[in-house]
């Protein structure tokens, strides 16, 4: 019966959003340039590999002695960790709310390896969740329909749909009434998060959602929220479900 709440609480989530029709949703690859779509499709030239390379090192290595590998627990990740980070942001009992990939990550190596949190946007914990997501490349989305994370998903679509900072905007204002569009030269996309983490040209560097969320935030003339905070996943979590069924490109390359 929760279940079939959910479906009725998505279907009702999806009208007051407005949200783009799956037949008109486009991935941010699909609005980039040849050129870059070209950096992105070519493993040898994509420069988030590098992060992806490190990652299957982190796998694999202890960070203490005695202590355990993420491939001691988890194997293979082309096998354990398939379709994973399709699922994410997804609900976690010991937090009692979702929690996104890098989040799970830093769970899973403070509690089983018994080691330090990695640092939100360290070279590390972006090579490593760089690793797990690129086991569902080519995967959709599926964001899962979990009833405990219901007030989560609507808190993430008001946060979404709120006007805010300095210049008064809210998110849907430019991704879904002004998709296609240039702002400051710059072709506005959908948001459709099917690549974190990302390398960025204009950051020359791997980057996750949340930098990127921040990064709007602050463009818009607004206090942006401190990493991992709830805002930020609650966001995460709606963006996703807003992108279901679209195939995960991680780890992709943007403008």
């Amino acid at each position: 019966m929760r279940l079939a709440g959910f479906s009725v609480f998505a279907f009702a989530l999806a009208a007051i959003a407005g949200e783009i029709p799956p037949s008109e949703r486009h991935s941010g690859y699909e609005l980039m340039r040849p050129e870059t779509r070209a950096i992105q499709d070519d493993d040898a030239a994509n420069p988030a590999m590098l992060w992806v390379m490190e990652g299957k090192g982190l796998w694999n290595e202890r960070p203490n002695p005695g202590a355990r590998a993420c491939a001691d627990c988890h194997g293979d990740a082309g096998v354990s960790m398939k379709g994973v980070a399709a699922r994410y942001p997804a609900f976690e009992v010991a937090a009692g709310r979702p929690l996104d990939l890098e989040q799970r990550i830093n769970l899973c190596r403070t509690i089983r390896q018994r080691a330090s949190a990695f640092a939100f946007e360290s070279r590390q914990l972006l090579a490593i969740t760089a690793y797990v997501a690129q086991q569902s490349r080519g995967l959709r989305i599926e964001i899962g329909a979990d009833p405990r994370s219901e007030p989560f998903l609507a808190a993430g679509r008001e946060q979404f749909q709120r006007r805010r900072g300095q210049l008064n905007l809210a998110c849907n204002q430019c991704h879904d009434d002004n998709w296609g569009k240039h702002l400051a030269g710059s072709l506005i996309p959908q948001a459709h998060p099917t690549g974190y983490p990302l390398y960025r040209l204009e950051w020359q560097g791997l980057g996750s959602l949340q930098r990127r969320l921040r990064a709007c935030i602050s463009g818009v003339r607004s206090e942006p929220y401190d990493y991992g905070a709830p805002e930020l996943v609650n966001l995460e979590l709606f963006l996703m479900w807003r992108a279901r069924g679209m195939a995960l490109e991680s780890p992709a390359v943007r403008p």
